[in-house]
């Protein structure tokens, strides 16, 4: 179960990561709500997952599923670059993420 929560715990830092974005500084009254609610989420989620999970292993998987998703939805939605280097790069998060999972 504390891998679950983990999960959810990174696709909330995605939303909180890319919903910065739309809050243009803190100035937009729901995006804002929004961003800070989903912080708050992650973290409180990202905090139970420690008490099952080491606390290296949980924050470096937490942290690389919201580096993924959030240089993915940047690629999706805002057009950053999608070069053959960025996307290898990405990949290999992915691999640190799995690899994690599986020594854990």
């Amino acid at each position: 179960m504390a891998w679950f929560i983990l999960f959810v715990a990174g696709l909330l830092e995605i939303g909180w990561a890319v919903g910065l974005k739309y809050t243009e500084g803190f100035t937009k009254r729901v995006p804002s709500v929004l961003t800070l609610t989903s912080m708050a989420a992650s973290v409180g989620m990202l905090a139970l997952a420690l008490k099952e999970l080491p606390m290296g292993t949980a924050y470096a998987v937490w942290t690389g599923i919201g580096a993924v998703g959030t240089a993915a939805f940047g690629i999706y939605l805002f057009g950053d670059p999608a070069t053959v280097a960025r996307i290898g790069c990405i990949g290999l998060i992915v691999a640190g993420i799995v690899g994690l999972k599986l020594v854990s």
